[in-house]
């Protein structure tokens, strides 16, 4: 026993790509005996690129402590197996469309006869049920249907295309972790399993607080660009330097503003909160881009205000605070090949240490040597 929270808790995912696999990984890591099942060729994520060692970095990085046992749920006797370790599992995690576990006869009805204490968790981009709910779609299509996309873009501007899969992530993964941990908590009081329903799209809805404080207020669904937060105000935004990088702006509080200004010599004229924004921003745009982003790293961000470059991926990752606080750790596949694991946000006594490396091995066939 290694004193974590989930230890004991086992957990069968039938999930493939991001959602469920990271929603598992992160019980993983809290002590959680997670059995991937796949196909037995592998899922699709073992050929996504840059491929590692015998895999995949990306599949890696998202299923390092797991077990993985390869079946074939058209195949009666793979799925009668499938149900017998469901009828001793505490989680099940499956991201199917709706209606695919039953046919299979793996559905909720069927495995909570079996194991009443069975917490049923069902990852989909719009629920169980609903008129969307056989509709196909991936993080992008999660987003623009939410109304949260939308927040970000403003009419006849070059649209960004957002690099976080933000739907999949904080919409599915992490909705299905916090659903899964109430749900043995409230097991604990009432021996009782659940199905726990996650849709991806409605679960998107908290990324759209402000705008739908502002629509409940006013009457008015603002656009892009309209708000505090999504462009609306000049101490609020992303602005280009010389040499065609970004300075982030939050300046949002007086005295964050004044330091700002001071910093750039914005003429006092422009200060002021009922200056028009436009012309603000317009201001501001040409200081910053009177030079280069060196420049606004050192006379910036020695200041506190809020405002800072943005950082490379590469930038961040060497970052003294994400050194100071980040615990690596490696994940290794049958070769022996290592990658750092994904970043997960578990505090470090809720976790496996980071001495210890998250093994990925081969898919093992059901019934062995089949």
């Amino acid at each position: 026993m290694t004193g974590l929270p989930l230890d004991g808790v086992s957990v069968l995912d039938f999930s493939t790509l991001l959602p469920g696999p990271l929603a598992s990984l992160m019980l993983a890591e809290a002590g959680a005996a997670v059995t991937k099942i796949e196909r037995p060729e592998g899922e699709d994520l073992r050929r996504f690129e840059p491929a590692f060692g015998n895999s995949s970095a990306p599949f890696l990085m998202l299923n390092g402590g797991k077990s993985v046992l390869g079946l074939d749920l058209k195949i009666a006797a793979h799925r009668d197996h499938a149900m017998a370790l469901a009828a001793k599992a505490d989680v099940l995690i499956e991201q199917f469309r709706p209606g695919v576990m039953e046919r299979l006869g793996l559905g909720f009805p069927a495995l909570s006869a079996l194991n009443p204490r069975l917490i049923y968790c069902s990852i989909t981009g719009f629920g169980q049920e609903g008129p969307r709910a056989q509709e196909a779609g991936h993080d992008l299509t999660y987003q623009a249907l939410s109304g949260g996309l939308a927040q970000s873009l403003q009419r006849h501007q070059p649209p960004p295309l957002p690099p976080a899969l933000i739907a999949d992530m904080a919409g599915g993964a992490y909705p299905a972790v916090l659903n899964i941990l109430l749900a043995l908590r409230q097991r604990d009081r009432t021996g009782m399993g659940c199905h726990l329903d996650i849709a991806m799209t409605g679960n998107m809805a908290p990324f759209a607080w402000l705008g739908a404080a502002t629509a409940a207020a006013t009457g008015h669904a603002p656009g892009g660009g309209e708000t505090l937060l999504t462009g609306g105000s000049p101490r609020y935004r992303i602005y280009a330097s010389s040499d065609g990088w970004f300075v982030a702006v939050g300046a949002i509080e007086d005295k964050f503003w004044r330091v700002f200004c001071d910093a750039i010599d914005l003429p006092e004229a422009l200060r002021a909160q009922e200056a028009p924004p436009t012309s603000v921003v317009d201001a501001v745009s040409a200081i910053i881009a009177g030079h280069d982003a060196a420049h606004w790293r050192q006379r910036l961000e020695p200041l506190d205000c809020c405002c800072c470059v943005v950082r490379t991926l590469a930038e961040a990752t060497g970052d003294a605070q994400t050194i100071f606080r980040h615990h690596p750790a490696c994940v290794a596949d049958d070769s022996g090949v290592s990658i750092p694991m994904q970043a997960l946000p578990i505090v470090p006594s809720f976790r496996h240490g980071a001495d210890k490396v998250r093994k990925v091995g081969k898919i093992t066939a059901w019934p062995e040597g089949m």
